[in-house]
């Protein structure tokens, strides 16, 4: 059962150390980023509060989101790299799951199965942020195009399990990859890297905030693991749900969990 937000008790505020959170749907709302999230994210940056981004979205976006938004690393492709960027040096830290030429080689195979879902799944599309991709390839299901059912979103990650790559459903696209990793795995190595962290060990010191099936192997790890107000859309299709729910949705269900962290 999802417990709202507010009966986060007060004791296990004050402990966490490190807010993570999926981007689109979470932090965003009908696809823009509103003035709400940033500025929760700035608060948490000005109480001591490390935010990470784990997201779907490309390499591209992370360069970006790593060096221009009150960071203090990004995860991003669903798991392909970590991107964190150091101010004072001027320098972008860049560690990727698979070697550059691994990930060439994945792409010449990812385009087949591109052009199969192109071919099988009518009204589906290349989503629009795929040239800034490094490692997967994403399927558009509804954020440029109108929305597929749910067989035909079915049917897109079917192709890609026959394929023999991974494949996870956000809130907008499905992504498909090659490789054992996921949000999670990455996500342990940036804390063992960059924080010298063991994940497991902390994890109560840590909240993720998600939307979508993709973030469940984040819901699973994390006790504290919260669901913005329209994971509801998603609980249907998902084995591991949140803790913790807002009252409202996207960006501003996160800025209602940060308010109620610092409160």
């Amino acid at each position: 059962m999802l417990k709202p937000i507010q009966q986060f008790p007060p004791d296990m505020r004050k402990t966490v150390r490190y807010v993570l959170t999926d981007i689109d749907d979470t932090l965003t709302i009908d696809g823009r980023l509103p003035a709400a999230a940033l500025a929760a994210m700035e608060r948490l940056e000005a109480a001591g509060k490390q935010v990470i981004p784990i997201t779907g979205r490309p390499a591209g976006w992370c360069d970006h989101i790593a060096r221009m938004w009150p960071v203090a690393a990004v995860v991003g492709e669903n798991g392909a790299f970590y991107y964190r960027y150091g101010r004072a040096r001027r320098k972008m830290q860049r560690s990727y799951f698979k070697t550059a030429d691994a990930r060439a080689a994945d792409r010449g195979r990812l385009d087949e199965v591109k052009a199969k879902i192109l071919a099988e799944v009518p009204g589906c599309a290349v989503s629009a942020d795929q040239a800034f991709r490094e490692a997967d390839l994403a399927i558009d299901f509804c954020e440029d195009v109108p929305r597929l059912s749910a067989e035909k979103v079915d049917r897109i990650v079917q192709i890609f399990e026959a394929a023999g790559a991974q494949a996870k459903v956000s809130s907008i696209h499905v992504n498909g990859w090659f490789g054992a990793y996921d949000k999670l795995t990455m996500t342990q190595r940036l804390f063992r890297d960059v924080f010298e962290e063991d994940l497991e060990a902390i994890r109560t010191q840590v909240v993720f905030a998600g939307d979508s099936p993709n973030d469940q192997p984040m819901f699973a790890f994390f006790p504290h693991a919260v669901g913005v107000a329209n994971v509801r859309e998603f609980a249907e299709r998902m084995a591991d749900l949140p803790t913790w729910i807002t009252k409202q949705e996207g960006g501003f269900g996160f800025a209602e969990l940060v308010e109620v962290l610092l409160a």
